[in-house]
């Protein structure tokens, strides 16, 4: 794999796509919980991003509201793929280039292979706003629902809508 791209390139990218978005500095955050501390008063929906594998070493991101709780073996069933166990942080960083805590959706621009299957929250969609970390856990970028949606189309990772309710 060649080098993760940095959040700058990142921001290079969504640029050229014509995307719009907001970022702030915080200190680095390992969990929903530090973020919901240190993030300030971000307008949208925030979210947690699971990286996953099943037993077939197939990998997947569920990027879902950051307040849903998550059932991995009813997850698996529900999406037809089998037992599913939390990837390892050398896994995450192979396929993602990012590390643990910095996981979002940006992370695909990493996957160039297109090896990672995205699992989107139905509930996201509800906001105007989401909220990812960019690369790098100590910044948080906003951007629009159907921008993330383009960034995922122009990286080769049209989402599987999920309902997760």
């Amino acid at each position: 794999m060649a080098d993760p791209k940095t959040s700058e390139q990142l921001f290079d990218f969504l640029d050229e796509l014509g995307v719009e978005t907001e970022t702030v500095e915080h200190p680095p955050v390992f969990t929903v919980e530090q973020a919901k501390e240190l993030r300030g008063a971000l307008p949208g929906a925030h979210s947690k991003n699971l990286f996953l594998r099943n037993k077939k070493s197939k990998m997947f991101l569920l990027v879902a509201l950051e307040d849903r709780g998550i059932d991995l073996r009813a997850l698996g069933d529900q999406l037809g793929i089998g037992r599913l166990s939390f990837g390892s942080p050398q896994r995450l960083m192979t396929y993602l280039g990012v590390i643990p805590g910095a996981v979002s959706p940006f992370a695909v621009i990493n996957d160039g292979p297109g090896e990672v299957q995205v699992f989107l929250d139905r509930g996201l969609l509800d906001s105007d706003q989401l909220n990812f970390h960019p690369l790098d856990n100590a910044k948080t970028t906003g951007i629009s629902t159907g921008d993330l949606l383009r960034f995922l189309a122009a990286t080769g990772h049209e989402p599987e809508i999920v309902d997760l309710e």
